[in-house]
This record gives C-alpha cells, sequence and structure tokens, in this order.
C-alpha cells in the first residue's frame, strides 16, 4: 500500500511499525456545534484509509478524538447557560448520528480530552522537568519552542507569516511558544487540578497526550499515520509533532495525511463566509449514501467544490449499481471475482485513488449488465455480481441497500400514500381481471416518474428521477 506523506510531500509505500498492525489517528471534532460537510469529508477520507488497510490484511487500531474542552466550548456555556457537559455530550452524540447516516465506521477508540487529564499533566510535568516547557508568573505553562531544533521542520512555517497569528503574551520566551496548560481566573469555571496548578489545557496537548495513553509506540515512532484537515498541519500537527518528540524522546508518527478543504460553489467553507453548510441540513434533502458517493468521489487530498448540480450527477453514477443489484436481487452473495477484486483494492491501495476504484466499478456494472442480457438466468453468474458487490460495499461503504427501497429515497410520505394507494388500486383491478383499468394506473404511475415492477412478494416501485 502506497499514502502520501505531507511532510515528505511524496508517495511512500506504507511499511507499519509494527508488522501486520496498523496505529491511524486522526483528529476529531471540537464539540460546541454541529458538524458541517468538512467534519464529513475528512472522517470519511480516513474511513475509507481503514477500510483500505483492513482489507489489504492489516489489524488497524483507529483512533479518533473528541475535543471537549476549548474556549468555543466555554463561549458556548457562557451564551447557553448549559454546562460544559451538556453541550459536548449533545454535540458529540449529534456527531455520531451524522457519521453514522453517511457510513462511517465508528473508531476502535474514540477518546475525549476531559477523560485524558492525568495523561496532559503526566506529559507536561515530564516537558517542565527536561526543560523543554516552562511556567509563567498566571500559572500558565508554554512550550519553548527553542529548545527544539526540529520545531518546523513538519509544516517548513516556522518562518511564514502563519505566526503572526500566535498570541503573544509579555512573559513569553518566544513568540511562537505555545500554551500547555491555560491557568484559571478567579471567573473561570471549567478548571481542573494537576501538580502545576488548577487550570485546563492548551488544544495541542490534549491529542499528544491522548496518543500516548492509548498507544505503546516503538523507540522510533509512537503510530504509524496521524490524519487530519490540511488546516491542521500548522500550528497543530507542528504543535502536536514538537511536544511529543520531546517529551518521548521519538517520533510522534511515521507518516503524516492530511485531506482537502471543503468549497460551497467555490469558496473556502468558513462561518466568517456565512456560508458554512451543516451536514445535518444535506441529510434532510440527500440522502446519508448519496452523500457519501458524493463527497468521497473526489480524491481527498484535493479541494472539493460542493453543489447540488454535480451531487445529483454523483447520483446518477451510484444508481447504476443500484440497478445492477435490483437485477440480481434475492441471490446469495458468492465469491466476489478475483480480478475485479484485486483491482479495486489496488486503486485504493494507491494513495486511495478514488478515481480508478470508481473506474473499475463502472466497467464491473458494464461487464455485468452485458452478462447478465446474455445470461439471464446463471444463478453463479448473480452470486459473483452479489459478491463483487458486497466487497465494494465493505472497501468503499456503498451499495448495502435493498435496490428498491434506495430508489424510494427522496419521496415525501404524501407522495409515497399516493403511490402506495394507486397500487393497491392497481392489485384490485388486476384481481377483478380489469386489466385495462390495471394499465391506465400503471401508465398513470409512468407519468409520475414511477416504474413498477411485480414479483413474487407483490409489486415494488421506484422513482426514476
Amino acid at each position: 500500500m502506497y499514502i502520501y506523506d505531507s511532510v515528505q510531500k511524496t508517495k511512500l509505500k506504507f511499511e507499519p511499525i509494527q508488522e501486520g498492525k496498523a496505529t491511524l489517528y486522526v483528529c476529531g471534532p471540537t464539540v460546541y456545534d454541529d458538524a458541517h460537510l468538512g467534519h464529513a469529508r475528512s472522517a470519511l477520507s480516513f474511513d475509507l484509509l481503514a477500510r483500505a488497510l483492513n482489507a489489504s490484511g492489516y489489524e488497524v487500531t483507529f483512533i479518533r478524538n473528541f475535543t471537549d474542552v476549548d474556549d468555543k466550548i466555554i463561549a458556548k456555556m457562557q451564551q447557553t447557560g448549559k454546562s460544559l457537559h451538556e453541550i459536548t455530550d449533545f454535540y458529540t452524540n449529534r456527531y455520531l448520528e451524522d457519521m453514522d447516516a453517511i457510513g462511517v465506521l465508528r473508531p476502535t477508540i474514540s477518546p475525549k480530552a476531559t477523560e485524558s487529564i492525568d495523561a496532559m499533566e503526566d506529559m507536561i510535568l515530564t516537558l517542565i522537568s527536561k526543560g523543554y516547557a516552562y511556567q509563567i508568573s498566571n500559572g500558565d505553562v508554554y512550550f519553548d519552542t527553542s529548545k527544539d531544533e526540529l520545531y518546523g521542520s513538519l509544516s517548513k512555517k516556522v518562518n511564514d507569516d502563519t505566526v503572526s497569528r500566535i498570541e503573544h503574551i509579555s512573559e513569553k520566551k518566544n513568540p511562537k511558544d505555545f500554551a500547555l496548560w491555560k491557568a484559571c481566573g478567579e471567573n473561570d469555571n471549567v478548571c481542573f487540578d494537576t501538580k502545576f496548578g488548577r487550570g485546563r489545557p492548551g488544544w495541542h496537548i490534549e491529542c499528544s497526550a491522548m496518543i500516548a495513553k492509548h498507544t505503546n509506540g516503538t523507540n522510533e515512532y509512537s503510530i504509524d499515520i496521524h490524519g487530519g484537515g490540511a488546516d491542521l498541519l500548522f500550528p497543530h500537527h507542528e504543535n502536536e509533532a514538537s511536544q511529543s518528540r520531546c517529551a518521548t524522546g521519538h517520533a510522534l508518527a511515521k507518516y503524516w495525511m492530511h485531506n482537502g478543504f471543503v468549497q460551497v460553489d467555490g469558496e473556502k467553507m468558513s462561518k466568517s463566509l456565512g456560508n458554512s453548510f451543516f451536514l445535518k441540513d444535506a441529510l434532510q434533502a440527500y440522502n446519508g449514501e448519496i452523500l457519501r458517493f458524493y463527497l468521497t468521489s473526489v480524491h481527498y487530498r484535493n479541494d472539493f467544490n460542493f453543489n447540488e448540480i454535480d451531487l445529483l450527477q454523483s447520483k446518477k453514477r451510484l444508481d447504476k449499481l443500484y440497478r445492477l443489484k435490483k437485477r440480481v436481487i434475492g441471490s446469495m452473495p458468492g465469491t466476489a471475482n478475483s480480478e475485479f477484486k484485486t483491482a479495486l483494492l489496488g486503486a485504493m491501495q494507491d494513495d486511495l485513488n478514488i478515481s480508478v476504484a470508481l473506474s473499475v466499478i463502472d466497467d464491473m456494472i458494464a461487464r455485468s449488465n452485458e452478462a447478465l442480457d446474455s445470461n439471464p438466468n446463471d444463478k453463479n453468474l448473480k452470486k459473483e455480481i452479489m459478491g463483487n458487490i458486497e466487497f465494494i460495499n465493505t472497501l468503499l461503504g456503498f451499495g448495502e441497500k435493498d435496490p428498491f427501497s434506495y430508489f424510494q429515497l427522496g419521496v415525501d410520505d404524501t407522495l409515497k400514500a399516493q403511490i402506495e394507494a394507486l397500487i393497491e388500486q392497481r392489485g384490485e383491478a388486476k384481481k377483478q381481471k380489469d386489466f385495462t383499468l390495471a394499465d391506465q394506473i400503471r401508465n398513470q404511475l409512468n407519468e409520475m416518474d414511477i416504474n413498477i415492477m411485480d414479483t413474487a412478494g407483490g409489486t415494488v416501485w421506484e422513482k426514476l428521477s
């Protein structure tokens, strides 16, 4: 398997630190608001990675954290009058529901920052004792970036204008030094007791500590792969890598992977631009599997321009898979075609090359339809096709639904009731041998863009557009 390393800026062969095992840590959400399309894109990118690693035979330990103590959460507490846990529990559950809806598999471990204060305390104490961190008069603890000769090697942005947005505190030794611990003031109500004082953690220490707490690592690396959005490379991942390296004496991750931004009609999605598109809103209009297919159809490293015209075109491509499944429904899945399986997995092993993967699927659909046209009653052929579709679902996370139910997605309850009433009337007409009326009802349904099919289990229908 080959993956693109954001630090070396090239594709590298994946060679895990422990043979047969893969450890993956991805920065999860700060739970103070609903998940937006950027969260979905990151979650889907690394869901595909975890699936590809699993399918390649690796035993995967996948960790995705929840940041549940943060300035934004505290601001939300002040706005709403709700407690920390009321806010974070609510939005954690909302995030998980949204991710479930788009088929993101639950990670092996989902640590919360508030449940890892002990690990943060241990790491900060280690950094202080080694001379990499210092405490100022108000009780804050800072990491001394000047003590780390490799600081900036991850992002190459140490001398970039990006550092201008780093906070300036008079007692800091260096403008680039970042907070490991923020001491509590008189009016602060989110505080934790530690050996260096009462306060709360800085953002960067949280991930480093949770990785240390939940992985064993080696004398070279803590984990195999660290992932997240491209906007996290600096300062978050730079600071993570630095403090972990200084605390443990070895590198944090062997490989670094970053997914691209999400744009809405060409603009980078940002609340400051007022065009943030919440996933919950998209899920009200489109089924989660359709959104998953669309959001994964562009390579994870590229920026994604979300617009509904492309989404509808993407759905038509997914429709073809479900039309094939409809032709073989009822068959038990057999073994996937070995050439198809090798080609599909091979595409995903090439840095998650989704374009090639989808082309492999398109080719399989075309060949399968041709074969079914020639041999419509070939049971072994149907089993193989079902096996192919099952492998697609395992590797890419779509194709699982009942095909008839899939084509009813997006039909509102009023129209659904009208369709089912007409189908019932048609059934009664057929019982009475009034085939003229039955044909009239079929034509009426066709005019509504509804296709019906009589099966042994009854009449099923689908929306054609």
